[in-house]
């Protein structure tokens, strides 16, 4: 049989990637991917009929859908682009757009994976030591570079903070190309967002998702922008690319905002409560967050990893991007006093 060595096959640009890694360690708590531990009852979902027209195509355009998202966000349906997860929304625009592609760093990996995956420039501009952006250095990149596209996700992740806004104004103000700002956990955050400024700039777009209130396995995120930009990005869409079990099922998780933005509230309420508690551990500094999850360094944090995954808790070790840095999602308040009991476990005693 010939022997055929596919890493020779592949562009040169996917030779050095390596995938991203989405870990499934089996835990009793499992608090690693800023998912909510919440979702609605059952029942909500069994009425649906989208099992009888299994058959055929979903809407493409994704219409209802559309219409609802549209009066919820409060702009026009030509202003709207789903997608099957802002990760295809972000594979879009680098593909309508091209790069160079900047962001700051650490944030998304995708921005820098899809970047590379796509042949286009990827630029990181390290954040200051309060992990907001570094006005003086990102300047100095969108005007060296130009680039097409400006990835800045707000809040941030890994970080939890939301960047400053008069230095993501800056940037706007500054750059030729996109701005796209990706509020994934935006309903998290006691700031407002930048949906009201987006008939004040041409080149601002904002990035939404469902995956983070409850609806992570549904993949639906939406790219709200200036129609002119909209069009664009709409030329290299894939057909069919929302199936309709996400589209039915997205249209009742918005029928029903009030359920959702309860669970919102417990999330942070629960935040707050673990940051305190987070704070009077021993060896551990958290960082306050506008997001679902906390950000903390540990003393030893690869072995505190290690250690809470015997415990039966999985969390994100962060070391690769953050020294001594691991992040826990916001749980129910029973994972959360499960997690805690684990933490002390590991890391010993009290501040």
């Amino acid at each position: 049989m010939k022997t055929i060595d596919f890493t020779k096959l592949a562009r040169r640009n996917i030779r050095s990637l390596k995938p991203y890694e989405a870990k499934e360690i089996p835990c009793k708590v499992k608090l690693d991917a800023n998912e909510s531990p919440y979702s609605l009852p059952e029942n909500i979902f069994m009425k649906k009929n989208i099992f009888r027209s299994l058959n055929r195509y979903p809407d493409p355009d994704a219409k209802e859908l559309k219409k609802t998202v549209a009066k919820n966000f409060k702009v026009n349906i030509g202003n709207i682009l789903l997608g099957n997860g802002s990760d295809e929304l972000i594979y879009y625009l680098i593909t309508a757009f091209e790069g160079p592609v900047l962001y700051p760093v650490p944030t998304f990996s995708m921005y820098g994976i899809i970047s590379k995956a796509s042949g286009e420039k990827a630029i990181g501009i390290p954040l200051d030591k309060d992990f907001d952006l570094d006005t003086d250095k990102m300047l100095a990149a969108v005007k060296k570079y130009n680039p097409k596209l400006v990835f800045l996700s707000s809040p941030n992740n890994p970080t939890g903070n939301c960047f400053s806004a008069d230095r993501i104004l800056k940037i706007i103000e500054a750059s030729k190309g996109i701005v796209v700002v990706d509020e994934a956990y935006q309903p998290f955050s006691s700031e407002k967002g930048f949906l009201p400024l987006l008939g004040d700039y041409k080149n601002l777009a904002i990035l939404r998702t469902l995956s983070k209130i409850g609806f992570a396995a549904l993949r639906v995120g939406f790219l709200i922008g200036d129609p002119g930009m909209i069009k664009e990005v709409n030329k290299v869409r894939l057909p069919f690319n929302l199936n309709s079990a996400s589209q039915a099922l997205a249209l009742e998780a918005f029928k029903r905002k009030k359920i959702v933005n309860s669970q919102i509230k417990n999330i942070t309420s629960e935040r707050e409560r673990l940051l305190e508690e987070l704070d009077n551990i021993g060896g551990i500094s958290p960082y306050p967050s506008e997001a679902n999850f906390i950000l903390f360094r540990a003393k030893n944090a690869n072995i505190v990893y290690h250690r809470l995954i015997k415990e039966g808790v999985l969390i994100r070790n962060l070391g690769k991007a953050i020294k001594d840095a691991l992040r826990v999602t916001i749980g129910t308040p029973e994972e959360n006093g499960f997690f805690i009991t684990a933490l002390r476990k590991s890391v010993g005693g009290k501040k």
